[in-house]
């Protein structure tokens, strides 16, 4: 038996396993749970979401952009509670997949996905601070903002918080020169190295600074227990729902972004979201954290010459191997190291490039991603996105509310106004200026043939403004048939 692609898979399932595994452990940590259930999260989202159909190319495991939401709620309904959690947003992944609702996240509008990156790449960048100095983040977004004078104080007045900082300073300067080498070189991802580089310089400079904690991998599953489910609040209910909803989006767009990076076979959304579903499930009931699709694995896996599936479930195995026979390996490596690769995936979700651009083309959509982002970082995660979607519903309703008032004075005693466009409530207060400055003496021939859409509040606007222009004359409103009303 041939398997033509084997050496391509495998190649690329090493470096995407050497990609993946500092993050499954800086996530982890950053999250504030055990590491090692970063690292079942990595795993399920290779050995089962990678077998499933959907998006072929693409790699699932845990995931920055939820770090945020993670946190939040461990700190607010505890660890055992995000089992159910992680649980109940895979169910209902598996549901809106069945449904055939995959296709409905890519109608959501680009700045607020953007935003809510940007945002919450603002609120790990902030907290991962503290970490590199081995100190405890404020719990808001806004707390770690403006704790940072604090923190700076801290590294001038201690030692110790000094060289954990300047190791977590290390670890980002390594990445980024490690970027700037030549292509055979980066193979090894710069992550890894400089994980390594940061473990040995801590071990040499013999400085107390903090490990991660590891308690073994079956040590650190956590079934929900069905004692939580009497304790299913409606805010619990509330973050099942934002779960479901940033790592739904977060998914299918990066499975946009995969397909436009090879000529493979496009993705299937719907089953994309059903393999989603699965693999949180699994992961929920194992109490590990959530997962999502992540592109900077699945850039990795297209980029290192995958062909099939294969490779991702393959870095799934790799991911088992190593935190079934080295998972002692983990208590070496300093926190701040980890600190220091989360900062560098923290900037790398702000949108630097784009937002220069998209504000001189279309400022209202920077705007909307401004205040998304904005938004996240002084409420939280679900309201932020609330927020943010909102925002753009009603510039969306802005812009194509558009209505053209034109007045001419026909004869002494007779002006003809004739409207063109939607006429919603959006344009009401234009609308009623322009009829009311019109004289009480003069007859108005008011022409909506133009109009394409006319609104319940329009219509009343209307119809009341009439009745009083006629109060002074009679037939001094001449209406022109318009089109069907509401619709």
């Amino acid at each position: 038996m041939r398997f033509p692609t084997l050496k391509y898979d495998l190649t690329a399932s090493l470096v995407v396993f050497l990609v993946a595994l500092p993050l499954c452990v800086g996530v982890a940590v950053a999250s504030g749970v055990p590491a090692e259930l970063g690292l079942i999260t990595g795993i399920v989202g290779g050995l089962v979401t990678g077998l499933l159909p959907g998006s072929s190319l693409q790699v699932s495991g845990p995931a920055a952009g939820l770090t945020v939401l993670v946190a939040e709620t461990v700190q607010r309904f505890g660890l055992p509670a995000l089992g159910l959690v992680v649980a109940a947003t895979g169910l209902l992944q598996l549901l809106l997949g069945a449904l055939r609702w995959g296709r409905w996240f890519r109608a959501i509008s680009v700045a607020v996905v953007e935003g809510m990156l940007a945002g919450i790449g603002l609120v790990i960048i902030a907290g991962q601070l503290y970490a590199m100095a081995g100190r405890p983040a404020p719990a808001s977004g806004t707390g770690k903002l403006l704790g940072l004078p604090g923190l700076l104080a801290q590294l001038v007045s201690s030692p110790t918080a000094r060289t954990s900082f300047v190791i977590g300073a290390g670890t980002i300067a390594v990445i980024l020169l490690w970027q700037r080498l030549p292509a055979k070189v980066r193979v090894v991802p710069g992550a890894l190295v400089a994980v390594l580089l940061a473990t040995g310089a801590a071990w040499l400079l013999g400085s107390p600074v903090k490990k991660v904690e590891v308690e073994g991998l079956l040590d650190a599953i956590q079934p929900p227990g069905t004692g939580l489910l009497d304790h299913l609040t409606p805010a619990l209910i509330v973050t099942i729902v934002a779960f479901t909803l940033v790592a739904s989006a977060e998914s299918l767009f990066s499975a946009a972004a995969v397909d436009r990076l090879h000529d493979g076979p496009r993705t299937d959304y719907d089953k994309e979201l059903m393999a989603q579903g699965a693999g949180n499930a699994l992961c929920g009931a194992l109490g590990a954290l959530p997962l999502t699709a992540v592109i900077v694995r699945s850039a990795a896996n297209v980029q290192a010459g995958a062909r099939t599936k294969a490779s991702r479930v393959l870095h799934g195995l790799w991911l088992l191997l190593f935190a079934a026979l080295l998972p002692a390996a983990l208590a070496v490596i300093p926190v701040a190291a980890l600190a220091g690769v989360l900062v560098h995936a923290g900037f790398k979700l702000l949108p630097f490039k784009q937002l220069g651009p998209l504000w001189r083309e279309h400022r209202s959509e920077a705007l909307v991603l401004t205040a998304t982002a904005v938004a996240i970082v002084t409420v939280n995660m679900f309201e932020g996105v609330l927020i943010g979607l909102g925002l753009s519903i009603l510039k969306t309703a802005w812009e194509t509310s558009r209505l053209h008032v034109e007045t001419e004075e026909r004869t002494d005693r007779l002006v003809r106004v004739r409207l063109t466009g939607t006429a919603t409530f959006l344009r009401l207060p234009k609308l009623l200026d322009t009829l009311e400055a019109l004289p009480a003496d003069r007859v108005v021939e008011l022409d909506l043939t133009g109009i394409r859409h006319l609104d319940h509040a329009c219509q009343s606007a209307l119809t009341t403004w009439a009745e009083r222009h006629n109060a002074h004359a009679p037939e001094a409103v001449r209406l022109i048939p318009a089109p069907a009303g509401p619709a």
